[in-house]
């Protein structure tokens, strides 16, 4: 089982484009908690192979989704820690001043 790469960090800006698309959001809730590969994803959306492994490339760019190999398949899971971390980011820019940007700030360090 192979993990994808951890990058760097996903900035907010990068954030925002990845979630702004409704399919993405459709993917990342259908992986939500469990590994998927991309014909399940298919069939849960109906929307074409094509589609769904462009979505999930910008996705995986963005590291919001956990990549692993079996066999000839590719399955894939939300990464959810990399989601917690860009809503903070976000929250500590946007909402410096909120009692849960404290609260997520010092988790985030």
């Amino acid at each position: 089982m192979k993990k994808s790469t951890e990058r760097a960090g996903t900035t907010p800006v990068e954030f925002a484009k990845a979630i702004a698309d409704e399919t993405r959001q459709k993917i990342m809730r259908a992986c939500c908690c469990q590994w998927l590969s991309v014909n399940a994803i298919v069939e849960q959306l109906d929307v074409s192979q094509p589609t769904v492994s462009h979505h999930l490339a910008i996705l995986r760019d963005a590291d919001l989704v956990n990549v692993r190999q079996e066999g000839k398949q590719t399955f894939y899971t939300l990464n959810q820690n990399r989601v917690v971390a860009c809503c903070g980011q976000i929250l500590t820019v946007f909402a410096p001043e909120e009692k849960a940007t404290t609260v997520i700030s010092k988790v985030l360090s």
